[in-house]
């Protein structure tokens, strides 16, 4: 069993894992658990032999919670690669790669506010709202690692834009958050269906160029408290 890679979850003890089957294993003596966290580490460690992956589901959302791997190959792959991280050569490649991705997040930043803007289409009068909600929006979906629909390859980045915002609005300008919605199976994407359709409603005013009062309009409210 040691000789074979494994994905797994974590068993009823600690040093046991589940397999997808079910079935409880113990971890071979002489391995350790190396923690999620260095990618690069993770990746030798997994390519240098045989693993057992542990994987947990939340949700749904699958974490790792590590992997389990001989000591003596983790130790061994951990300090070949510090040595090789202590390098010059090295430090430059790690800076090359950060002004790289800086500049890729910038260019995609920009794109998806674009996205946004069009999405949203506001009539000529409420062009200064739509540039503030535009702002808001991406601000806060678009950082790396935050999750959010805006960070998704699946779709396009039309649809990305689209979900950002009626996600945006569910927050800000219902009262999603505070909603005590019973645990049936559904019943959460019922409720965000129905508060979607709010926001479209209320998204196709400005559109269309109605005359809104500020004060009364929880799209204007929430945008100036961003």
């Amino acid at each position: 069993m040691p000789t074979e890679t494994r994905i797994v979850a974590p068993g009823p003890n600690e040093r046991t894992v589940r397999t997808v089957e079910g079935v409880v294993l113990a971890v071979p003596t002489g391995w350790q658990i190396l923690a999620p966290g260095d990618a690069g580490l993770t990746r030798r460690v997994k390519a240098a032999g045989p693993t057992w992956t542990v994987q947990q589901k939340k949700g749904r959302k699958l974490f790792s919670l590590g992997v389990w791997a001989p000591a003596d190959r983790i130790a061994a792959i951990t300090a070949e690669l510090e040595t090789e991280r202590a390098t010059e050569s090295y430090a430059k490649r790690r800076a090359s790669d950060v002004v790289r991705r800086e500049r890729k997040q910038t260019v995609y930043v920009e794109d998806f506010r674009g996205a946004v803007l069009n999405f949203l289409a506001f009539a000529p009068g409420h062009a200064d709202l739509a540039q503030r909600l535009a702002d808001a929006v991406t601000v806060h979906a678009t950082p790396v690692g935050s999750g959010t629909v805006a960070r998704t390859q699946r779709i396009p980045i039309e649809r990305r834009a689209e979900a950002a915002v009626i996600a945006w609005l569910r927050h800000q300008t219902t009262t999603y958050d505070d909603m005590q919605i019973p645990r049936i199976k559904g019943k959460r994407r019922e409720v965000r269906g129905q508060l979607a359709e709010q926001s479209r409603k209320l998204l196709k005013k400005y559109r269309e160029g109605f005359v809104i009062d500020p004060a009364t309009c929880p799209l204007h409210q929430a945008c100036s408290q961003s």
